[in-house]
């Protein structure tokens, strides 16, 4: 059973950092794995996909430039950097097994969900 466990939230500062973990165990193959972002009243959105395009990272459009996707054996780093009230939410990480050339950032093609990590970020 694949097993998705996320730390690192909390609450910061405005213009702070932060660093997200996700470790995965219990998978056997290669997975796709991804960070979501998700507020209350609305749906869950991409926010960093490794190897997406080309083995480049997919950023969305609010985290790009001040994020930074890694990923090390069996565990997923989200660092993102000044961050702004806008990031504040739930996020998740994901895992799919790799049936594609390359990861997509479409939510509903990930089976394996994690419990989510809460960041605040407060001005």
């Amino acid at each position: 059973e694949v097993k998705l466990v996320e730390s690192g939230g909390g609450s910061v500062q405005a213009g702070g950092s932060m660093k997200l973990s996700c470790v995965m165990t219990g998978h056997r193959g290669i997975y796709c794995m991804g960070w979501w972002r998700q507020v209350p009243g609305e749906e869950r959105e991409p926010v960093a996909v490794p190897n997406y395009d080309r083995d480049s990272p997919f950023y969305s459009d609010s985290a790009k430039g001040r994020a930074t996707v890694s990923q090390d054996k069996n565990t997923l780093y989200l660092e993102l950097k000044n961050l702004r009230a806008e990031d504040t939410g739930t996020y998740f990480c994901a895992a799919a097994w790799k049936k594609w050339n390359e990861c997509p950032n479409v939510g509903r093609v990930y089976e394996e969900w994690g419990q989510g990590t809460e960041v605040t970020v407060s001005s």
